[in-house]
């Protein structure tokens, strides 16, 4: 039985109100919801917003209607009238890393219920591929911004700087500035990770880097003061190479350490993906892991867990980086001042059998 006391949502739009919007286009505008409904289109665009001042019975009517004709937001305009948008720009090196696809799915399920939707942007590790999406994107008065690290172009700070736009860096930690960040210390956790290869007895330690952006960089610089603090550290053990971290880079470099360093006994890979295709290498060769050469990662990648033998590794929190940097990001743009503007989550050392 119908509730009496509850006002009448229109059963079906006629479709010749539907077929003739009041735009050339033939986008269904707020005017013409507001029309259907029979209600101001500034109650329309409190009731599709869910504000409070609307009572329920009214948004039931309004969002019926709306759903009726194919009402779809323009969030340009949105934009312009309200100053702000709810689109949060999130910005990462790349999306076949499977680091970044985790901390983006982290995010989505964080920022979506409340309202938020999320543009990518792939910067490919180019500071000014960074700075022509924060161009093109930052002219739509985005609500927020999630950006990868500190490494940017001086131009690209100056966007950031004058757009006054809440943001939260994703990570690492930063100098302890003001600037809000979620993360770890990179160069702590590649620090642990050499301790870890000294307990175990190795001397003659490597360390092997791809992509070299600056969390590679902040890692290798772990390394380093470990082994310099125990007089063990030797430049020429280090080999850097600037192409993309892959397994098939991994099988490369690590035939070039072995036998352009035949004294090596263990080798720190800056990324999963490069020790594994050491560990295939490793074994194609008949090179025993640990027996001749310890292999250890970073990261924790899919697949690290079921290489033969298993890879040691450091475990990032970048699914947890990316639902706390959400939260963070959700209180500054709602203008609440946050209990801590830099949160470490730490690391895990994972060791398996590879050392």
């Amino acid at each position: 039985m119908p509730d009496p006391h509850r006002a009448p949502v229109p059963a079906i739009l006629s479709t010749e109100k539907k077929a003739r919007p009041s735009r050339a286009s033939g986008r269904v505008t707020l005017s013409d919801v507001a029309q259907a409904a029979g209600v101001s289109p500034i109650t329309v665009s409190r009731a599709l917003r869910g504000e409070r001042r609307v009572a329920p019975e009214l948004v039931e009517r309004v969002q019926a209607v709306a759903q009726q004709m194919g009402y779809v937001p323009d969030p340009a305009a949105r934009a312009l009238a309200s100053q702000k948008s709810n689109q949060v720009l999130v910005l990462v090196p790349l999306l076949s890393n499977t680091l970044f696809v985790e901390l983006l799915d982290a995010v989505h399920r964080e920022l979506f219920p409340q309202g938020y939707q999320t543009l990518i942007g792939v910067t490919h590790y180019d500071p000014a591929e960074e700075e022509q999406l924060l161009r093109s994107y930052l002219p739509m008065r985005p609500a927020g911004l999630l950006l990868t690290g500190f490494e940017r172009s001086l131009a690209a700070q100056a966007l950031l700087d004058q757009g006054s736009v809440p943001c939260v860096h994703l990570m690492e930690l930063g100098d302890g500035g003001t600037a809000c960040t979620v993360g770890f210390s990179q160069a702590e956790a590649g620090a642990a990770m050499t301790r870890h290869l000294l307990a175990r007895g190795y001397r003659r330690i490597a360390f092997c880097g791809a992509q070299l952006d600056a969390r590679v960089m902040q890692r290798l610089s772990g390394y380093r003061s470990v082994l310099q603090a125990e007089g063990l550290y030797d430049p020429q053990r280090e080999l850097l190479c600037p192409e993309h971290s892959s397994m098939a880079l991994g099988a490369q470099l690590f035939m070039q350490i072995v036998q352009g360093m035949p004294a090596v006994d263990a080798i720190f890979f800056c990324n999963d993906d490069i020790a594994q295709g050491a560990l295939l290498q490793a074994n194609r060769s008949g090179i025993a892991v640990p027996g001749q050469v310890a292999i250890a990662g970073f990261n924790d990648l899919p697949g690290s867990d079921q290489m033969v033998p298993p890879l040691t590794t450091v475990r990032t929190p970048r699914g947890t980086i990316g639902t706390e940097a959400s939260r963070l990001l959700l209180q500054l743009m709602r203008q609440q001042l946050p209990e801590r503007r830099q949160l470490d989550l730490g690391y895990e050392l994972l060791v398996r059998d590879s050392t």
